[in-house]
């Protein structure tokens, strides 16, 4: 493996490149259309190729990888702050090869095909969750103005125009009426397109062994459960599973100076769409009242969305134990790795 580290800054047209030459400490720079930059690096030895982890850097990533290359995908946050002086192609290139030197830096891991498309239904799902939700929320706004009040929550609404269509439409112009028409068609047909989403994730659930093995934890549905699946991939990415709850934001930011530590809140960083997955499933077992003897400890000497948030951290590092262990849940499992093992260590076991 040549020791060379090229550094690509991507994007839809124009790839920039950094590198630095072993023997010379000669620096290079060169600028590719997208139709030349394939052709570039199957021209020279396997290198090591760091991007960061934006769109389309998966596919470059197995494209690279494919051709022989190592490809390392960089967090563009961490990246950030290695740029020196104006931001352009050649000052984020330069600082993506910079950063891919510091080795404390986590590597983003590259999905798979079949992730990205598990992944990309589940975004689709929430485009049109969120479609329909702003749709309720414009009708609820433009009713009001006639002096109709739409209840709050989106089933409590509809039923609502339902029932009381016809003293609704006594209250309203023609003109109104047909939009209002208009506006539940559209609701209708964004509802069906929720529903084929739903099933498509439930077929991906039952198609797939590490969802089927989550889809066993309490708190876990299928959207928890195949989004999980996909994100986690093997689950070697992350050494143990509060890594993986730290990349979600589920643990507790701090702030720290002369030697003086305080804690905060949860971080927020990473995926918002998997950390709200977890926190739902997380209520959702709190609202049964036979929760864990842990849990109901818990909710004795803290606030129920601190508890929640614990039990939504919990989630995320089962997850990754089942996975990176290839087992199945168990309820009274107890966890036999000695307290002080070192990180390679619990990885290894």
């Amino acid at each position: 493996m040549n020791a060379t580290t090229y550094a690509v800054d991507t994007a839809k047209s124009v790839m920039q490149l950094h590198w630095v030459e072993l023997e010379t400490g000669e620096i290079h720079r060169k600028k590719l259309s997208r139709g030349k930059f394939l052709e570039f690096f199957a021209q020279v030895q396997p290198a090591c190729v760091a991007m960061e982890a934006c769109g389309g850097s998966h596919h470059w990533a197995r494209t690279l990888m494919a051709m022989g290359h190592a490809v390392e995908l960089l967090p563009a946050g961490q990246v950030r702050a290695f740029v020196r002086g104006n931001k352009d192609d050649s000052a984020d290139a330069r600082a993506i090869w910079v950063a891919a030197g510091h080795g404390d830096i986590r590597r983003v891991p590259i999905k798979s095909t079949e992730q990205q498309a598990i992944m990309s239904l589940h975004r689709t799902r929430s485009h049109w969750v969120s479609i329909r939700t702003a749709t309720i929320n414009s009708l609820r706004g433009l009713l009001y103005e006639f002096g109709i009040f739409l209840p709050q929550g989106r089933h409590s609404a509809l039923r609502m125009l339902a029932e009381e269509r016809a003293d609704i439409d006594a209250k309203l112009p023609a003109l109104m009426v047909r939009l209002l028409n208009e506006q539940l068609r559209s609701l209708r047909e964004v509802d069906h397109d929720v529903e084929v989403m739903d099933e498509e994730i439930a077929a991906v659930q039952q198609s797939i062994e590490a969802a089927k093995t989550l889809r066993a934890v309490p708190g876990l549905g299928v959207l928890g459960a195949t989004a999980l699946a996909a994100v986690l991939g093997d689950g070697r990415a992350w050494r143990n599973g509060r890594e993986f709850a730290a990349s979600l934001g589920l643990c507790p930011g701090h702030t720290g100076t002369g030697g003086k530590v305080r804690m905060g809140g949860i971080s927020r960083r990473g995926d918002p769409y998997l950390r709200t997955l977890l926190i739902a499933g997380a209520r959702a077992v709190v609202a049964r009242k036979n929760c864990s003897a842990w849990l109901q400890a818990l909710l004795l000497r803290r606030p129920t969305n601190v508890a929640v948030v614990a039990l939504a951290n919990k989630l995320a590092r089962t997850a990754w134990a089942l996975v990176a262990y290839n087992r199945s849940y168990d309820m009274r499992w107890v966890s036999t790795v000695p307290a002080r093992m070192s990180s390679a260590e619990t990885a290894r076991a």
